[in-house]
C-alpha cells in the first residue's frame, strides 16, 4: 500500500490542530473521512501516529518525526498545484476569517471593504476579536486566516510581516476646558483619562510615566470603544490612542489630536498568518490584500 497526498494532507493536518474534528473543519471533509484515512495510515507506517487525551490528539515519537519531513514535501507539492491552478477571486465565493481588536475593525474595515468589493465582490469577510492568548492556536488550527495588531509573541511557526510603524497621541474635545492648542505634561497628568481594556498600548503609557514617577488619573474605564467618542467630544476626558486612529476621528470639528507631552517609543502594526498548504493560493491573496490595502492608510 502506498500513501496518497490527502493521507498526507490529512496527517499534517491533525497534528497541527491536534483535533480530528478541526482537522476534518480544515480539509472540508467528514470526520468519519480524516478517521478513515488515519487508520490507512496507521496501517501503512505501522505506527498509532497520535494518542487521543483530554489536550487532543498527541503525536507519537514517530509522527513527530515525520512532521517535518511530511509538512516540507506537501508545501512544496501543495505550490506547485497552487502555482497551476491559481485564485480568481473575482468569481471566488470563499469566505476569510480576520482577527481585529474593535480598533482595528473601527479603522481599517472601511478600507478593506472597499477594496474587497472592487476586486473580490463574491468573497466573503468575517472578523472576530483578538484574543492576543489564543491568536497562535487560531491561525495553527485554521481557526482565523490572518490577524491585525501589535502582538508581543505568537510562537510556533507563525509567520509575520510589519504593516506600518505607529505612534501615540491624545485625542479630546474640541472645546476641552482646560486644555489649548497645546498639552504640558502638567496638564496630562492633572487631566481626567479614560482607558479601554484590555487595550495593548495602555502598558506603553503606564510604563513611560511609570519612568518619570508619574502617574494619571484614570476616571473610566471601557471594554471597548464603541460610542466613546461622542464621550470624550462632550466632557473633559483624555483618550490616548493611536495617531492615525486619532486623526481619523477629528473630521467633524467636535474633537482634536495633540502629542503626548512625553516620548513613548513607536510600535510596528503587523499582519500574522500560518502557511497552510492545502489553501495556499487563497490565502497569498489574501495576504496579499490586506497588505497592499493596510500598509498605507
Amino acid at each position: 500500500m502506498t500513501a496518497d497526498l490527502n493521507l498526507i494532507r490529512t496527517f499534517v493536518a491533525i497534528y497541527e490542530t491536534r483535533s480530528v474534528s478541526a482537522a476534518a473543519k480544515r480539509l472540508n471533509i467528514t470526520q468519519p473521512s480524516v478517521s478513515y484515512s488515519l487508520t490507512k495510515l496507521r496501517d501503512l507506517l505501522g505506527d498509532s501516529l497520535f494518542t487521543r487525551t483530554r489536550e487532543g490528539m498527541v503525536p507519537t515519537y514517530n509522527a513527530t518525526q515525520l512532521f517535518s519531513s511530511f509538512k516540507i514535501a506537501l508545501g512544496s507539492i501543495e505550490a506547485a498545484i497552487a502555482g497551476a491552478r491559481g485564485f480568481d477571486p473575482t468569481h471566488s465565493k470563499r469566505s476569510f476569517r480576520l482577527a481585529l481588536s474593535d480598533l482595528g475593525e473601527l479603522y481599517f474595515l472601511p478600507f478593506l471593504i472597499r477594496e474587497l468589493q472592487a476586486i473580490a465582490p463574491s468573497v466573503g469577510l468575517e472578523i472576530v476579536q483578538i484574543d492576543s492568548s489564543l491568536v497562535g492556536q487560531w491561525l495553527q488550527t485554521s481557526y482565523v486566516d490572518a490577524v491585525v495588531g501589535n502582538l508581543q509573541s505568537v510562537g510556533g511557526q507563525v509567520r509575520k510581516s510589519t504593516l506600518f510603524s505607529e505612534s501615540y497621541s491624545c485625542l479630546l474635545g474640541a472645546s476641552h476646558p482646560a486644555i489649548g492648542d497645546q498639552l504640558t505634561l502638567d496638564d496630562y497628568v492633572a487631566a481626567n483619562h479614560v482607558v479601554v481594556a484590555p487595550f495593548t498600548g495602555h502598558h506603553l503609557v503606564e510604563d513611560a510615566m511609570s519612568e518619570m514617577g508619574l502617574s494619571r488619573r484614570i476616571v473610566l474605564r471601557v471594554p471597548h470603544f464603541t460610542s466613546l467618542f461622542s464621550v470624550i467630544a462632550s466632557t473633559d476626558l483624555l483618550l490616548t490612542i493611536p495617531t492615525r486612529i486619532a486623526k481619523a476621528f477629528t473630521s467633524d470639528g467636535k474633537l482634536r489630536v495633540l502629542p503626548l507631552p512625553f516620548p513613548i517609543a513607536p510600535f510596528e502594526v503587523n499582519l500574522y498568518w500560518y502557511p497552510h498548504a492545502e489553501d495556499s493560493a487563497a490565502q497569498q491573496w489574501f495576504c496579499d490584500t490586506l497588505k497592499r490595502t493596510l500598509s498605507h492608510v
